[in-house]
């Protein structure tokens, strides 16, 4: 019995160690392709699935991109003069880039739970609306045309 107690309290450890993990991706891990990657059939559903790219509650993001730019050139964004309102009325201020950025978006074309999502991608050029801290862009809030 003892013996079983341990072994739950273990793997319920080590599946929050892995959830952690996946929350603690990094601003590069979830949008930087520099250089773009050579897929050449299927590049964001092998993106998406590469990067892990989903929704807290393990269904499909509906739309998701990929820059395809030097990390020092997207962390730019931060001393722009351009700031705009963010998304969901977070309190602080964003950041539109000066510069476009070529870029690949994903977006969702069939599928509901993660991993089986199927994208259709579109390749642009557009700038990025981030949110800053001291160490550079903190989260990419979305890409304008």
């Amino acid at each position: 019995m003892i013996l079983m107690v341990i072994i739950f309290l273990v793997l319920l450890f080590w599946e929050n160690e892995l959830d952690e993990e996946a929350m603690a991706a990094t601003l590069e891990q979830l949008h930087v392709d520099y250089p773009q990657s050579d897929i050449p059939i299927r590049y964001c559903n092998h993106m998406i699935i590469q990067r892990i790219i989903k929704e807290p509650n393990n269904t499909c993001k509906k739309e998701h991109f990929f820059i395809h730019e030097r990390p020092r050139n997207i962390n730019s964004v931060c001393n722009s003069p351009r700031r705009v309102t963010c998304q969901n009325h977070a309190p602080s201020l964003c950041f539109l880039s000066e510069i476009k950025f070529k870029m690949t978006v994903c977006k969702l074309i069939e599928g509901t739970r993660y991993p089986a999502c199927n994208y259709r991608v579109f390749a642009t050029e557009g700038s990025i609306v981030a949110t800053c801290d001291d160490m550079g862009p903190a989260k990419i809030q979305r890409y304008t045309d």
